[in-house]
């Protein structure tokens, strides 16, 4: 028999990236994860779209864990952009 009172959410584990280390709960969309997730994050007070893909799922403590893997490519760049930079330091 199974439990069918299964918890509607699970935890994301950000492997790498610019969120590495940190974690998150988002709900699963019937019964499964998301494959692949967007979060919007400041770093460096550069607010910036940053693209995760699933990766091994685990169960800890009764609870679902998904290791979530950086999409460089689709995201958006980690540092700030050294032409715009420029405009402050170039004594102009």
């Amino acid at each position: 028999m199974t439990d069918a009172r299964q918890d509607p959410e699970y935890i994301v584990e950000y492997a790498d990236g610019p969120l590495a280390g940190q974690t998150d709960r988002r709900f699963l969309v019937d019964g499964k994860v998301d494959e692949r997730i967007g979060v919007i994050a400041a770093i460096e007070g550069l607010e910036s779209t940053f693209w995760y893909v699933a990766g091994e799922e685990r169960d800890v403590e009764g609870q679902k864990l998904v290791s979530y893997r950086f999409d460089a490519p689709d995201s958006d760049p980690v540092e700030a952009d050294k032409e715009d930079e420029s405009i402050f330091g170039n004594g102009a």
